[in-house]
């Protein structure tokens, strides 16, 4: 599993999970329908507690990544509600882009970032 967690980071290990799993999703490492390791396999496999990861399996269910299924465990069902989605980006963009305005990073560096970041996850448009 190609899962890395910073045990140093001031991020909670649930969170960084969850987004690990996230960008797996956006880099087509997991496709819908494909099923995550059980809670007790993940925690082994990463060396961290069942209710860590029980925890990020739950957040991303909230947020319309995962499903549970009886026989499967937990299974990629992404939520196709784009406008959520959106205003749910636009709440974090502003905190980022907040930051960003404050360390003197420019538009065209921010268009530059996007960019990049788009093209690790196959060039989306």
């Amino acid at each position: 599993m190609w899962i890395e967690l910073d045990f140093n980071s001031d991020e909670a290990l649930y969170i960084q999970l969850r987004n690990q799993i996230i960008m797996g999703i956006a880099a087509t490492r997991f496709k819908e329908g494909d099923a995550l390791p059980s809670v007790r396999q993940l925690a082994e496999m990463i060396g961290i507690n069942m209710h860590t990861v029980n925890k990020a399996y739950t957040v991303l269910k909230q947020e319309g990544y995962v499903k549970v299924d009886r026989r499967k465990g937990a299974v990629i069902a992404i939520d196709v509600n784009k406008l959520q989605a959106a205003a749910e980006m636009k709440k974090e963009l502003r905190v980022l882009l907040a930051k960003g305005s404050c360390k003197n990073i420019s538009r065209q560096e921010v268009h530059a970032l996007i960019d990049e970041i788009y093209e690790e996850y196959g060039g989306l448009e």
